[in-house]
């Protein structure tokens, strides 16, 4: 592995990982992937911000139901409605949930001054793609049609996710356009997967080669795990939208949009070259690459300082796109 490549705090993280052992994530069961996620998150995740007030909820979703769990920041007006922020966990759509990005979901209510819903999807290989991408698109409309319920301002209503999480809130925002769905003003996209069309090495993102083997976090054969337990139709689903976002025909319309993507990452290529799409298409778009370190740095911030700084640049963007 190439260390010049890495940042002190993230190559520490990356050989203590190594020091520790244990399979890696394409040789386990779903139980204990999804277990070691949760482990991690407590180990490694920032410091919880404080905030006002944090209530758990379910509600409907086709076929079922879903969790959200909505963050209220400290306010100086009780009465003033504030912005709301879906946010879409990572965890490869497989593992993740609202416990494993409570302090992430907690620093974008606290530093950008939004109520936060943080949504609980239908996972796989239980509920295969598209399930994942409908129950954000019901959790979005649930927002827009019960904001002044949760004091919130369904005209300032933006989106963020990372990893999978990323996917979700983009392939939201395309659903909500096509459908005449909730005006989304702003969508943050952090180190997304955005083409599951091909699991394997693509010359058109190199750093699928460059970072894939394993030494970098996730490696492509991890992606293709993951991919495997998201998709039903393997031949077909990867072109639908809702799967690989930078496959729509028509990206034009959609909200102004941040990427953020890690320099030693298997989707920092296919990141960057999805900013390129949106903005051929007219979509105002920022992009930003954070060098020297590597896929969810912002999950381990606890421990990669340049975690924090991610994590503050997402809510400052997020917070002045969002002001009236």
């Amino acid at each position: 592995m190439a260390q010049t490549l890495i940042d002190s705090a993230s190559g520490a993280f990356l050989e203590a990982m190594r020091a520790g052992g244990g399979k890696p994530m394409y040789e386990l069961p779903v139980d204990e992937v999804r277990a070691n996620v949760r482990g991690a998150s407590q180990q490694l995740a920032p410091p919880p911000a404080a905030v006002e007030r944090v209530e758990d909820r379910r509600i409907p979703v086709p076929g079922g139901d879903i969790g959200l769990r909505i963050y209220t920041p400290r306010r100086r007006d009780a009465a003033a409605k504030l912005p709301i922020v879906l946010h879409f966990h990572g965890g490869g759509w497989v593992a993740g949930d609202l416990d494993t990005h409570d302090a992430i979901a907690r620093f974008y209510s606290a530093h950008a001054d939004a109520i936060v819903v943080s949504v609980d999807y239908r996972q796989p290989p239980e509920h295969k793609a598209p399930a994942a991408a409908e129950d954000s698109y019901a959790a979005v409309e649930w927002a827009a049609a019960h904001a002044s319920e949760i004091s919130g301002d369904s005209n300032r209503l933006a989106v963020v996710g990372d990893s999978a999480g990323g996917n979700l809130a983009t392939v939201v925002c395309r659903l909500a356009k096509e459908r005449a769905g909730p005006r989304i003003s702003y969508q943050a996209l952090i180190y997304p997967a955005v083409d599951l069309r091909d699991p394997v090495d693509d010359p058109k993102y190199p750093s699928r080669s460059q970072f894939g083997q394993g030494d970098y976090f996730i490696s492509m054969r991890d992606m293709a795990w993951f991919r495997g337990h998201y998709l039903g139709d393997v031949t077909r689903e990867p072109h639908d939208p809702r799967v690989s976002p930078i496959a729509a025909a028509d990206l034009r319309g959609l909200p102004p949009a941040l990427i953020v993507t890690a320099g030693c990452d298997v989707f920092r290529d296919e990141g960057r070259a999805y900013a390129d799409r949106l903005a051929a298409d007219g979509v105002p778009v920022e992009y930003r690459c954070f060098e020297g370190t590597i896929h969810a740095f912002m999950s381990f911030a606890g421990v990669i300082p340049m975690g924090v700084e991610g994590l503050s640049f997402v809510a400052s963007r997020l917070k002045q796109n969002l002001t009236q």
